[in-house]
């Protein structure tokens, strides 16, 4: 097929620069965020609201690109959605098609180079996508690309799925598409966008999130995607319902077609988007995230009680799960550590030792509350413990009798290949420590987890998730490309 006349236009490209070292923490890094909207005169507008609602997903790159109808405009930068865009790049990102990412890497480094929408010029016109999840045979498929002549330019494992359209044989953009997901693995809601077309995607397991929703205009309604409904709030859109494992949504200017080009397997969404990831005011599966919150936290206080004078939580993914033991408690609950808002992602650190400096940097409590009481502190997970032990001391040294710490969530032991950048296993300390000597390491005068039969039944559902952070039972078999990838990062 000759090579069409079509191109991609990449704007400011000087002002996509590298960023600096990633800040280490004792906490999950989050998934990514994805946003499609096509039919509205406003595209590159919606998409960078929309990526706004999802930056709780990812904060360090963020990118759009839009489609006119002759050409694909892009525009990507490292950090924050207000920090990526102005008024000035946005304009000059026109069309009534647009699909945007919010990104914190779980499969190639924090660079430029790996920011998304990963967007191309080849022989069918221009292609961009962008994608939440991760290949788990990304590493294989790539070797088996490179074998054939590919040249790779990012670190992303997306960029397999570039490669993988670009090859393959099939007429149609969507037979395309399912060609290509029908060589890789692993967890992946996708949205592809060309000329004229948005394709949205979601792995036949349903790892990731992602959700269809229709935005009412002065013309014909548009339709939007994104990661979770929250997004679909701050513009105006209506929620239509989640995009099933294993469907295709086409979207062009013959309609909105679905298609289930690779089938459905048995359902493993990600059991951590309710306890973590997710925003609390987002319904993922039928589901109210603050609300599935809020009932771990009741399952946690029938299974670890504290005869307690008041319940804290670690702001803000503990907050419903403290409401919700406090409530079964029938223990007041107060704001005992308070977080700010307005952290980056670097600071400059003194240069003389100030103690607990970086968690003092996030939370501080509340001295009159915590003063001679004896205090639960709710929060969802235990990663490394570190973080967990320097606030139980601050709680301690805020004047705490007695400091009793409770988790949302059974201990997290083993690392996550779906989509979400977890330590290796030597890093979890749950994977090489008991309860009471991780009680010990925290300096709490008790410890307690939720079970994972306590988890899966306040969830609501006993085989529809992965849980394979608490439990080892991986939902994707792995190959033995990627058994190797597993012994180097520490399984």
């Amino acid at each position: 097929m000759p090579r069409s006349n079509h191109r991609l236009i990449v704007l400011d490209p000087a002002l996509c620069e590298a960023s600096g070292p990633r800040e280490e923490t004792d906490r999950f890094h989050d998934a990514c965020g994805v946003f499609g909207i096509i039919g509205h005169p406003e595209a590159a507008n919606m998409t960078y609201l929309g990526l706004h609602a999802l930056q709780h997903r990812g904060q360090e790159s963020a990118g759009i690109v839009t489609s006119d109808g002759e050409h694909l405009y892009a525009h990507r930068a490292m950090g924050l959605v207000h920090d990526a865009f102005n008024s000035s790049q946005l304009a000059r990102l026109p069309g009534a098609l647009a699909i945007g990412h919010v990104r914190y890497s779980t499969a190639g480094s924090s660079h430029i180079k790996n920011a998304q929408p990963l967007a191309v010029d080849y022989a069918h016109g221009s292609l961009a996508v962008c994608h939440n999840g991760n290949l788990t045979n990304a590493e294989e498929v790539r070797e088996e690309l490179e074998a054939r002549g590919s040249i790779f330019t990012s670190d992303s494992d997306t960029e397999v799925l570039v490669h993988l359209v670009a090859t393959s044989r099939e007429e149609s953009l969507e037979d395309r598409v399912a060609d290509a997901l029908s060589h890789v693995q692993g967890a992946y809601s996708l949205l592809f966008l060309t000329e004229d077309t948005m394709i949205a995607v979601r792995d036949p397991m349903g790892i990731r999130p992602l959700c269809l929703g229709r935005l009412a205009t002065n013309a014909k309604d548009a339709f939007v995607v994104a990661s979770e409904p929250c997004a679909f709030d701050l513009i105006g859109a209506t929620f239509v319902r989640d995009i099933d494992p294993g469907e295709m949504v086409i979207f062009n200017p013959t309609g909105v077609r679905s298609v289930r080009p690779m089938g459905r397997a048995e359902e493993h969404a990600c059991i951590f988007e309710y306890i973590y990831f997710a925003r609390p005011d987002s319904k993922l599966g039928g589901r109210s995230v603050y609300e599935v919150r809020k009932a771990l936290g009741r399952r946690l206080a029938i299974e670890h009680p504290v005869d307690a004078d008041v319940v804290i939580p670690v702001p803000d993914s503990g907050v419903p799960a403290a409401i919700g033991y406090a409530g079964e408690r029938k223990l007041p609950f107060e704001t005992g550590l308070i977080r700010s808002h307005y952290v980056g992602r670097t600071f400059i650190e003194p240069q003389e030792s100030i103690r607990h400096f970086g968690v003092r940097l996030k939370l501080n409590p509340v001295e009159s509350i915590l003063r001679g009481k004896s205090v639960v502190i709710i929060d969802d997970s235990i990663v490394r413990g570190t973080t967990s032990r320097k606030i139980v001391k601050m709680v301690r040294n805020a004047g705490a009798r007695e400091v009793h710490l409770r988790i949302s969530s059974p201990p997290t032991e083993w690392p996550c290949y779906y989509g979400i950048n977890t330590p290796t296993r030597r890093e979890l300390i749950a994977s090489s420590h008991s309860v009471d000597e991780i009680s010990r390491y925290v300096t709490a005068d008790s410890l307690g987890y939720l079970s994972l039969e306590g988890m899966l039944v306040a969830i609501g559902g006993k085989s529809a998730f992965c849980h394979a952070c608490f439990s080892g039972q991986y939902a994707i078999a792995f190959t033995p490309s990627n058994k190797r990838q597993m012994r180097l990062v520490g399984v």
